[in-house]
């Protein structure tokens, strides 16, 4: 039997799926070529390297998201309870990447308040922190200062409206039910791709600072302690929202569709 499939419908049918995975390879392709640009530390070309793979990660979610072929028919909706943000958000992940990007905030904020803009140091404003060890001034680095953490925040600050508005989109946009959940559940990984990346350089980069010498003290041990859990949830939520944003539906759901949002 011929396919009488519209040729718009044929091209379009998979290209959220384009979409995606081209995001993910021309964030991993740009991403080599950043971390090998010349610089005058290796701390920012991974910064450079790790913002441009989550943005390219967002950005391919965003476009796929956009080619997706809406219902072309009437819709008749019978809808027990009007559509929420939240009910096509993952429920067990969702709060654990909210909690990485309040941390991250929160990290990127002391980084920027406690880095040094010493006079003496004006060649490493924002990358080191200087301390007092053993009566002699002492430099920890890299240090999470405006130097690195200001294109982790304008990524941030670019992608998380991005995704929410595209998730306000789908919410109350067309579509089933399963529909709606993949491309929401896509937008998620994406955005999850962002934060807990930014989340494993931050841990890193303080790891590296608060144990390359012995002048951290006791309050650096606390904070190796505090950062440890945060960096090994990281590793979670990136490989989750990895599988997610190759494959949405491969992921299993916790939430068991029980027809409050079925579309008819």
């Amino acid at each position: 039997m011929l396919d009488t499939a519209p040729l718009q419908s044929r091209l379009l049918d998979h290209a959220d799926h384009y979409a995606r995975w081209s995001g993910l390879a021309i964030g991993v392709v740009l991403a080599q070529q950043l971390v090998t640009m010349e610089s005058g530390d290796i701390t920012t070309p991974l910064v450079f390297a790790i913002t441009a793979f989550g943005l390219c990660a967002v950005g391919g979610v965003l476009l796929g998201d956009a080619l997706t072929l809406r219902p072309q028919e009437a819709v008749r909706t019978a809808s027990l309870a009007p559509r929420l943000v939240r009910d096509h958000v993952p429920p067990r992940i969702g709060p654990l990447l909210l909690l990485q990007a309040a941390s991250l905030v929160s990290l990127l904020f002391m980084g920027a308040v406690t880095a040094s803009y010493g006079a003496d140091q004006a060649d490493r404003a924002g990358r080191v922190m200087i301390v007092s060890c053993e009566g002699m001034s002492a430099s920890l680095g890299p240090w999470p200062g405006l130097y690195y953490s200001g294109p982790m925040f304008a990524a941030l600050a670019v992608g998380t409206p991005a995704c929410v508005w595209a998730l306000r989109r789908i919410a109350f946009g067309p579509g089933e039910y399963q529909q709606r959940r993949d491309r929401a559940w896509a937008i998620v990984g994406a955005w999850g791709l962002l934060v807990s990346s930014q989340v494993l350089l931050v841990v890193l980069m303080l790891l590296i600072a608060l144990t390359e010498g012995e002048c951290a003290g006791r309050l650096g041990a606390a904070t190796i302690v505090a950062i440890c859990p945060l960096g090994l949830l990281s590793v979670f939520t990136f490989g989750w929202s990895l599988v997610t944003v190759v494959a949405p539906r491969a992921v299993d759901d916790a939430v068991v569709n029980d027809g409050t949002f079925d579309d008819e």
